[in-house]
């Protein structure tokens, strides 16, 4: 049987009926509301309105399969079998619409196959079913779309949605022409080039703990949540964080390990390149982003000057940079200059950060800065001179929780229901509740509890020590790999050699006050550190590889530098040492 079969011979007088049964009646007036009424709260089989049960929901599923069978004929029917599989996921599909967070409009925007897209679809269907359901869904999503382009409510809301839009277009155009000045022509195309640059490399989010074997790459714009703001230290009203900027030309940025600083710096870095109008941020238009993390950029304790900002990021597109074009962007007041990581450098190379962005503001006044610290790393009053409003990342609310939760699930391919079950544990244990308060947290907690199959600790130190195993013994021995690191034999070493030369890298680097270190150094200390470990044999370079390449918790950020892959686990080690 030819899989669109089903669909090409249902008659729309077959569909039409039963679409209709999905939504509650239409009521008076032109719908013209300050909040648009979303698709989930059109269904008949939620709300208020409810006039169809979950029930009738799947036996209105079947009818429709029934429907679609008769008029496909008997040689091309499917089976019972397949018909019973083909009404679940037809039900499951239908039953989504109302998770759905749009409303009609945007709906009828995507079009069938970007709504037949966006509903869900059970998992371990058969191939024959598969086959089956995507043109049945399509059928059933034009006629959804069909009804929702009939509604009394549809082309006044239509009409105003398409006001909006040409508001916002004029409203970002007049920015654009008061913000941006005639360019060169070399200027404009580089600048594109350099935007599009930046949408990329600041993208995605590196999420470790998904994969045993390696890190995983997240899409910014499915990964990224909201968080909230306060002035100081957590009094006043909070604010949304990505809106920190929209009251203030310059702020200082508090947060925690892990707490989302650099994470809220790509979103501003992304948001900005794309040049896509937003109400609320209506600052970013026309601004250039300029991605500085200072644990990179700061050499011999001197950050760049502007025309080494691109350079010192070692960004792919620093050759093609005209000559002078940083300069001609700052001084027409168009940069969005994100620094990162006041805490990453040297106590004693903070204040020459300080006379750099004091000097840089004197000579380029009118730009847009996001500074961002660990809490205590500088005094209240660092940038207070500065004219700084300073602001602190609040910990995550409850539905934050529930959002990353979810997303890291279905980031992982994760089973939903394992997701739910570690909320419920969160929720009713109040230790895991103290510990599920920003995303590194969450994500560690989400990496173990389905690595442990349910079983989480309790404390933190209990969770980073259940963390390093996870990382350091059961990746690689659950993965059944080996790495030959010499000429005549595999080298694994055990978990706690591992962690007794990762505590010395650590301890260096806390010593030192760096978030960062030259390679030459680190062999230098695993070379010293094997002097006592006479199980080990092999030289401390290729140790050094392998511990870069294979234990999970240390990466290159740079040719020739190292660090780990997140601050709070060289704390960890480094408090272990």
């Amino acid at each position: 049987m030819e899989p669109a079969t089903l669909a090409t011979r249902l008659a729309s007088s077959a569909v039409a009926p039963l679409v209709k049964k999905l939504f509650a009646k239409d009521g008076p007036g032109a719908g013209l509301v300050d909040r648009p009424v979303r698709i989930s709260g059109l269904v008949s089989f939620k709300g208020e309105k409810r006039t169809l049960t979950e029930a009738d929901l799947h036996k209105l599923a079947g009818e429709l399969v029934r429907r679609a069978a008769e008029a496909a004929g008997p040689h091309d029917a499917p089976s019972p079998e397949e018909r019973r599989e083909l009404t679940e996921a037809l039900a499951v599909a239908l039953h989504s619409l109302g998770d759905l967070d749009m409303d009609d409009v945007q709906a009828v925007r995507l079009g069938p196959e970007g709504l037949a897209q966006r509903l869900a679809r059970p998992r371990g269907l058969s191939e024959s079913t598969e086959a089956q359901l995507g043109p049945l869904l399509h059928t059933a999503c034009l006629h959804i779309l069909d009804f929702f382009s009939r509604r009394s409510t549809f082309i006044p809301r239509a009409l105003t949605e398409q006001t909006q839009q040409i508001d916002h277009l004029v409203a970002a155009t007049d920015l654009l022409i008061a913000r941006v000045p005639s360019q060169r022509a070399e200027d404009a195309r580089f600048e594109q080039q350099y935007v599009e640059h930046i949408a990329r490399k600041h993208g995605e989010l590196t999420i470790y703990g998904l994969d045993l074997n390696h890190a995983r790459e997240w899409r910014l714009d499915s990964a990224y949540i909201s968080l909230e703001a306060t002035h100081g230290h957590g009094a006043g009203v909070p604010l949304a964080a990505e809106r920190a900027l929209s009251g203030h030309d310059r702020v200082l940025l508090r947060g925690a390990a892990g707490s989302g600083k650099t994470t809220l710096v790509q979103w501003l870095a992304v948001t900005t390149a794309r040049q896509v109008y937003d109400a609320h941020l209506p600052h970013l238009i026309g601004r250039v982003p300029f991605v500085l993390p200072l644990r990179r950029v700061v050499r011999e304790g001197l950050p760049p000057t502007p025309d080494r900002f691109l350079h010192a990021v070692r960004s792919a597109v620093a050759g093609a940079q005209p000559d002078g074009w940083a300069d001609r962007v700052l001084r027409a007041g168009r940069a969005l200059l994100l620094v990162d990581g006041i805490d990453e450098i040297p106590e004693n190379e903070r204040e020459s950060v300080r006379r750099w962005a004091r000097e840089l503001m004197g000579d380029f006044p009118g730009n847009l800065w996001l500074i961002t610290s660990r809490p205590s790393a500088v005094r209240d009053d660092w940038l207070t001179r500065e004219g700084f409003a300073e602001l602190t990342l609040s910990p995550m609310s409850r539905a934050d929780v529930g959002a990353f939760v979810r997303r890291w699930h279905g980031a992982a391919e994760a089973d939903p229901s394992l997701g739910e079950t570690l909320l419920a544990s969160i929720r009713t244990n109040a230790d895991l509740g103290r510990l599920a308060v920003n995303p590194l947290m969450c994500g560690l907690l989400c990496a173990l509890h389905r690595e442990r199959n349910g079983f989480l600790p309790h404390g933190r130190k209990d969770l980073y020590d259940a963390a390093l195993s996870m990382l350091l013994e059961r990746r690689d021995v659950e993965r059944d790999v080996i790495v030959d690191i010499s000429a005549d034999r595999s080298f694994r070493p055990s978990k706690e050699t591992q962690i007794q030369l990762l505590q010395k890298l650590a301890h260096w680097m806390i010593r030192n006050d760096r978030a960062e270190m030259e390679q030459s150094d680190a062999v230098a200390q695993i070379e010293r550190a094997l002097v006592s470990m006479a199980h080990v044999s092999e030289p401390a370079e290729r140790v050094f590889r392998w511990l870069l390449e294979r234990s999970g918790l240390l990466r290159e950020p740079a040719a020739g530098r190292v660090d780990f892959v997140h601050r709070t686990f060289q704390d960890y080690l480094g408090a272990k040492a």
